[in-house]
């Protein structure tokens, strides 16, 4: 009941809908608690820990799915194609473990890790660590051999020191209403795209995009079967008429237009971002194809026939954010270089 509710109120945030004025009181206490956080940090109030390595904060200023996972991956295989040691540092929401922190191996469950680092686990074969503690999730990646780590997610948990802030914007939904929790979708005030290195809006914006901001576009690689993992290439569905489209992910919609731009009807199925399926959730009248969201997926397993589908997708950001990217890794290679040698005196 309470993730149904949360669902109308993100939806009725980015529609704008006129009865969040009254939330607007509380709003302000959000921003003051906001301002307070950020000065804390800002003025030595509270520690901030500095890797020795660079570290890459990938995150959003909204609530709801933006695409931040996919570019974490692209990212990842980015940095491995030009020589560097990733790891994945994240916090494993909707997982919990007795022991952090957590280095995912291939068995580590869902239940344990949450569904986004088993995602990216499975997806890059690279160390992923998860820390309601970054800074002490981060050492652990730097014992695992790591020269530079990827925060997916963690904008705002700032006790983590950063060389780089990337900030994902979904282009339809944009930032809603404008406004701050629980009045709108916003975590924080659209005056801290100012502070960050980049903004990337996935997806044609629906709205007037900030000065500088970069493209990206979430494009469909594979369907992969459940089972056995064969995969098929994304404009030959192994299916024929409508399916039944499974998503419990921060945007559902973006998926199921993703299904309909590649000829497939879905009958749509939208449940909570992160919720944990149950066999009741796939128990069908019929007996149509099952197709799923990678992120999904993972939480399935054991679930849903063999024979079901996952569409897999990518990340592709723009030639300018590639080239924008690559100029600022030349550098932090130059201040890790430095990091070192000032750790050895």
């Amino acid at each position: 009941m309470l993730a149904r509710l949360g669902e109308h109120w993100l939806a009725a945030a980015y529609r704008g809908d006129a009865w969040l004025a009254a939330l607007r009181p509380l709003e302000a206490l959000y921003r003051l608690a906001v301002r307070r956080h950020a000065a804390a940090f800002a003025t030595g109030r509270r520690a901030v820990w500095e890797a020795p390595v660079p570290v890459v904060v990938v995150g959003n200023v909204t609530l709801g799915g933006t695409g931040k996972s996919p570019l974490v991956a692209w990212l990842a295989r980015f940095l491995v194609e030009r020589g560097w040691s990733p790891g994945i540092l994240s916090r494993g929401y909707g997982g919990h473990s007795d022991h952090y922190p957590l280095l995912l191996d291939a068995d580590t469950p869902v239940a344990v890790c949450g569904d986004e680092p088993r995602m990216l686990a499975d997806q890059t074969r690279l160390p992923v660590v998860v820390d309601p503690d970054r800074a002490r999730g981060a050492r652990r990646l730097l014992a695992a051999g790591c020269d530079i780590l990827i925060g997916d997610d963690g904008l705002q948990h700032l006790a983590l020191g950063r060389d780089l802030e990337l900030v994902v914007v979904d282009g339809r939904r944009g930032f809603g209403n404008g406004r701050c929790l629980p009045a709108g979708p916003l975590r924080e005030p659209l005056s801290r795209l100012d502070e960050v290195d980049a903004v990337v809006i996935n997806g044609e914006p629906a709205f007037e995009p900030p000065a500088g901001a970069y493209g990206m576009a979430l494009v469909p690689s594979a369907w992969r079967r459940l089972g056995d993992g064969r995969r098929v290439p994304p404009a030959s569905p192994p299916f024929a008429g409508p399916v039944h489209a499974l998503a419990g992910i921060g945007h559902p919609a973006r998926f199921f237009a993703t299904l309909e731009a590649l000829g497939v009807q879905p009958i749509p199925h939208a449940f909570a971002d992160h919720h944990r399926f149950t066999a009741s959730d796939l128990a069908f009248v019929d007996e149509r194809p099952l197709v799923m969201t990678a992120k999904d997926a993972v939480k399935c397993r054991g679930l849903a026939a063999d024979d079901s589908w996952v569409l897999e997708v990518e990340a592709r950001p723009d030639d300018a954010f590639i080239d924008w990217l690559q100029r600022r890794l030349m550098s932090l290679s130059t201040q890790a270089a430095q990091r070192a040698a000032r750790a050895a005196t």
